[in-house]
């Protein structure tokens, strides 16, 4: 009696993309239209893979480039446009044998892939680094120094000492490691990518927390950024201590 296209499809998605070949062996002379349509929907998974390979591969273009340095380290920042919380740096080194696939600017992946990425990131990671620039330190320096400041702490709470930096656009004063700004480097680089879904998640679950202690704002749901509830929120409760009071003086009063 031949097996249940149900059972067939189940075994399909169940296996790894190395041992799809095999299953198109036992498979493939099945003639039901049912088992042909889930052999095709298998084979476009191995494409998939295959093509996720080679964004994979052209993502370590400037990790080739600089191969020669041992630890090259990417660094990224989130939070620099909320008008609450933190901005949050991130300073990441991969393996130079990184097999991590789906690496990206955090902003181009879902919330539950960032999650997934972020666990094999910090398992997988020679090292990682996080530094955090308070509401009150960026309205006392300015946003962008206080970005630099995070990005400073990031690396200085590397673990193994970087070579040499790969910086999403940016070149941060008082490093003397050697550095690479590179435009939009999230997208183009895999440790920055990798940099960048590190300090996303990392931040991500501080603003949800303090949508626990601070519930009007809808932390959990805008991380701070100046959605219309938030502003609406503003205006009738005024700010809470993680609000930038910088920021936010076209919503509302701020208190010297």
């Amino acid at each position: 009696m031949a097996e249940k296209i149900s059972t067939i499809r189940e075994k399909l998605q169940a296996a790894t993309v190395e041992e799809l070949p095999v299953l198109f062996s036992v498979y493939g002379p099945d003639p039901r239209a049912g088992v042909q349509a889930e052999i095709a929907r298998a084979k476009k998974r191995i494409l998939s893979y295959e093509k996720e390979l080679e964004r994979t591969e052209r993502l370590k273009d400037y990790e080739n480039k600089y191969a020669a340095y041992a630890h090259i380290c990417g660094i990224d920042e989130v939070g620099r446009g909320p008008l609450a919380g933190p901005v949050v740096a991130g300073a990441v080194i991969l393996p130079k044998d990184c097999d991590i696939l789906y690496i990206n600017d955090s902003k181009k992946l879902s919330e539950k892939k960032r999650e997934e990425l972020y666990s094999v990131i910090m398992e997988k990671a020679v090292a990682v680094g996080l530094g955090y620039s308070t509401p009150e330190r960026i309205d006392e320096i300015n946003i962008l120094q206080a970005t630099y400041e995070a990005m400073r702490e990031a690396v200085g709470k590397l673990t193994v000492i970087p070579d040499i930096l790969l910086n999403d656009a940016v070149t941060i004063p008082e490093i003397s490691v050697p550095q690479v700004p590179i435009i939009k480097g999230d997208a183009k680089s895999i440790s920055i990518g990798a940099a960048s879904i590190v300090a996303k998640v990392t931040r991500d679950r501080l603003m949800v927390e303090y949508d626990e202690r601070y519930p009007m704002y809808g932390f959990s749901s805008n991380k701070g950024y100046g959605s219309g509830t938030h502003i609406e929120a503003l205006k009738k409760y005024g700010p809470c201590p993680i609000h930038r009071k910088t920021f936010v003086t076209h919503f509302c009063e701020v208190d010297d």
